[in-house]
């Protein structure tokens, strides 16, 4: 099998527009393409949490960052007309289960509106070579079966937050087909693919209702944390690790696009899945001041959820880095450093550099 990773020289000077860059994945992967020396421009409508890392680690001062809408077509065509990107790396979007049950309109238009905003831009514009759509391992239609799920399985989603990943999924393979399609390549030079990665962990992450945040926010606040569903299991993972998927794919769409532009799962093995309450045994080992109360909430979320990532693993070349108990302990010692005040921009490099070097 060819040895395939992240090429330094590839990336270098590279046209990348990253959309939600101030989010908690498009935070990680613009530092990590600062790194690179590509040229980067963020697009995102805020900073979605306080504290942020994107705010934390000064995301935009190696990059050009702009205040813009995805559902906005003018915003998002005018930014591609001026900046040109040469890769779009697609990450705005609400990805909060829980906050698509408050507000399903602001879910569907902006995961299933907004992405059919920016491929639009794309089809009306002639710089942009490679995109890829993040969108997420509840795109499927979760049937209950306990089986991982692989990318030729249909889509779906039972809450609005799912639904509209499984729509923008079905939307994107819709562009492939009809605007960008592999067989015609030559013609419109455009490689389109989508990527579903599991559930991941690490520092710098402030969202409302996942995990680490919610402990990182009581051992901040000094409040009790509420868990729900303490014995649903998760394809926990490492942040960096679908980001460096994802880099590796945008590699092989530039290079190799017709038989890249596809639908690709990045998720770890299935013995790497561990409950939520495997997680916080982790963190109440090193935070001996984490005070943790379980309960039962009635919104649907799925007990079991994985990916069957061989399809990735074989073609593309891509596997996990690192074990989940390595994981665990790396996401910890991001917040205790950010609790101690050091410079978090730094060791954010510096983890991001010990990650390529495994």
């Amino acid at each position: 099998m060819e040895e395939m990773g992240i090429d330094n020289q590839f990336w270098k000077k590279k046209k990348v527009l990253v959309t939600g860059h101030t989010g908690f994945k498009g935070s990680w992967i613009s530092l990590w393409l600062q790194k690179l020396n590509a040229n980067i421009c963020g697009f995102s409508k805020s900073i979605p949490t306080n504290p942020s890392l994107f705010e934390i680690a000064n995301v935009d001062e190696n990059m050009q960052s702009i205040t813009g809408d995805i559902r906005d077509f003018d915003s998002i065509i005018n930014t591609i007309k001026e900046f040109q990107p040469e890769i779009i790396i697609h990450m705005a979007a609400q990805s909060i289960v829980l906050n698509s049950y408050d507000d399903p309109l602001e879910t569907y238009t902006t995961n299933v509106i907004g992405t059919l905003n920016l491929f639009e831009a794309v089809r009306k514009t002639d710089k942009t070579r490679v995109i890829i759509n993040v969108t997420s391992d509840k795109c499927y239609d979760n049937r209950g079966l306990d089986l991982p799920f692989k990318e030729s399985d249909p889509m779906g989603g039972y809450d609005p937050y799912s639904s509209s990943k499984g729509c923008s999924e079905i939307m994107t393979s819709s562009f492939r087909n009809s605007f960008f399609n592999p067989k015609q390549y030559q013609k419109h030079k455009v490689a389109l693919a989508s990527a579903r990665a599991g559930n991941v962990i690490g520092g710098g992450d402030w969202a409302e209702f996942r995990l680490v945040p919610d402990l990182i926010k009581g051992i901040q606040n000094k409040k009790i944390v509420k868990i729900r569903n303490q014995n649903y299991s998760r394809p926990w993972q490492f942040v960096l690790e679908p980001l460096n998927g994802y880099l590796m794919l945008a590699q092989k769409l530039w290079k190799e696009g017709p038989e890249f532009s596809q639908a690709w799962n990045f998720g770890p093995l299935e013995n790497e899945k561990k409950t939520v309450s495997y997680l916080i045994s982790k963190f109440t080992e090193k935070f001996k001041e984490l005070q943790i109360e379980y309960e039962e909430k009635e919104e649907h979320e799925s007990e079991n959820l994985s990916l069957n990532s061989t399809k990735t693993f074989n073609e593309l070349n891509w596997k996990n880095k690192i074990e989940l108990e390595k994981t665990v302990l790396l996401t910890i010692e991001w917040y205790k450093k950010f609790l101690e005040g050091e410079n978090m921009k730094e060791f954010s490099f510096q983890q991001i550099e010990n990650f390529t070097s495994s």
